[in-house]
């Protein structure tokens, strides 16, 4: 079965850099918005192949719509499987509801992508209380790519070195203990109280470690900076020489880059798995990988 890497214009250049790691053509879905909004995308397609659609899942409620349309069209188009590699994948965090009168945001988008694509792939989705992605696509294969080694070779490259990581939060502790066995240096986890979205309060334990380190300070996602902006601070005032930020999300805008550099962070490394400011570390070999093993999985009887 032949296969091909398909994206929307403002993806191409991600979805180029995933099509060449796997040695697959690129065919750019068209677009069309009418008047009142509503959109139209157009496929080329090859009767029997495997579509992989390329889609970073940030700023989502525009881009699912189209999405779902140009799966439609793929299979109408003589697609044998449509498979969704979603470097980001929104929607993760609302995983039960906190509130009543919340709707149940994972399970819905869950649902919806599940009806369109035959497998997924994502890099590093936010899953702190789901203990697999499989629960979020029922009846779907599902594979959530790792971070580790992305974060692990971008930090290992700086100068001068990494002496300590830090997680900004007890959700952090796993995989911020993987990157630091990847570097051969320490972990420290910070305790956290969160006061809305935008506000919280960071308290690392003493360690003499920190002071005069350069400190990588890693993280899943950054978008208002709040997390990472507490835990820059409280790792200055802990006596930390320099610290790197790293996280793979980089939802941020300049102001929040800004922000933090305020808050003592001198540099600020993520993925390109969402286009942004910050200096950006390639997805595309490890979601290449991921994908050719999801790929060599056996499928449903």
């Amino acid at each position: 079965m032949t296969s091909a890497v398909h994206a929307f214009p403002d993806n191409a250049a991600a979805a180029g850099r995933f099509a060449s790691a796997l040695g697959l053509p690129l065919r750019l879905i068209g677009t069309h918005v009418f008047p009142d909004g509503e959109s139209r995308p157009t496929v080329e397609a090859r009767a029997g192949e495997t579509a992989l659609v390329l889609q970073t899942l940030a700023r989502p409620d525009g881009r699912l719509m189209p999405l779902l349309l140009a799966a439609d069209a793929l299979r109408r188009n003589g697609a044998a499987r449509v498979d969704l590699v979603a470097p980001y994948l929104a929607y993760m965090r609302q995983d039960r509801v906190f509130h009543p009168g919340e709707p149940l945001s994972q399970a819905v988008l869950g649902r919806m992508l599940s009806g369109a694509f035959d497998r997924v792939l994502t890099l590093e989705a936010h899953l702190h209380r789901t203990p697999d992605l499989a629960r979020v696509f029922p009846g779907r294969e599902a594979l959530n790519a790792g971070a580790e080694d992305i974060l692990a070779a971008g930090l290992s490259r700086l100068r001068p070195g990494v002496d300590l990581v830090a997680g900004p939060d007890a959700e952090s502790r796993a995989w911020a203990g993987e990157v630091a066995r990847r570097l051969g240096v320490g972990v420290l986890v910070a305790g956290k109280t969160r006061h809305g979205d935008r506000e919280v309060n960071l308290q690392y334990p003493e360690d003499p470690a920190v002071r005069g380190a350069h400190v990588a300070l890693v993280d899943d996602i950054c978008s208002t900076g709040g997390t990472l902006a507490a835990a820059g601070r409280a790792l200055k005032a802990a006596g930390a020489a320099r610290i790197t930020a790293a996280v793979v999300h980089g939802l941020h805008d300049r102001a929040t880059a800004r922000r933090l550099a305020a808050a003592g962070i001198d540099r600020l490394v993520t993925t390109d798995s969402v286009l942004g400011p910050g200096r950006r570390l390639p997805v595309a070999e490890t979601l290449a990988r991921a994908w050719r093993e999801l790929d060599a999985r056996p499928g449903p009887d």
